[in-house]
């Protein structure tokens, strides 16, 4: 087993549950793990046997251009179709931050992680 890590996916979004949060967006970054037998790809070198992470990327952007309230909910999402789509991948996890989120005071960001596992 092994993981693909693709970390830092910046993205402009219109996530929330306020009026302005979907008039305004704001920045998103998200990081996807997911684990897989990487022992073919090892072997053979080829893109086939392998998790493509551009896949993975344009899920990410796919899902997170249709607006959500909750972080949790846009998170599902994703790993929902990273399980559908990716048949190679065991368990996947993705972190979903919202940077300087309008909830008073000086916060950086919040943050919603979550895993999923394929089910035997």
């Amino acid at each position: 087993m092994g993981h693909i890590k693709v970390e830092n996916i910046s993205i402009y979004a219109y996530h929330g549950c306020m009026i302005e949060e979907a008039k305004i967006g704001s920045e998103y970054i998200v990081d996807v793990d997911v684990k897989a037998d990487l022992s073919k790809s090892a072997k053979s070198d080829a893109l086939n046997d392998t998790v493509d992470y551009v896949h993975l990327t344009n899920i990410v952007h796919q899902e997170m251009a249709i607006r959500s309230e909750l972080l949790e909910h846009v998170a599902k999402r994703i790993l929902d179709r990273i399980l559908l789509e990716l048949s190679m991948v065991k368990k996947a996890s993705i972190w979903v931050a919202k940077i300087n989120p309008p909830i008073g005071g000086n916060v950086e960001k919040v943050l919603v992680k979550m895993s999923i596992k394929r089910k035997k």
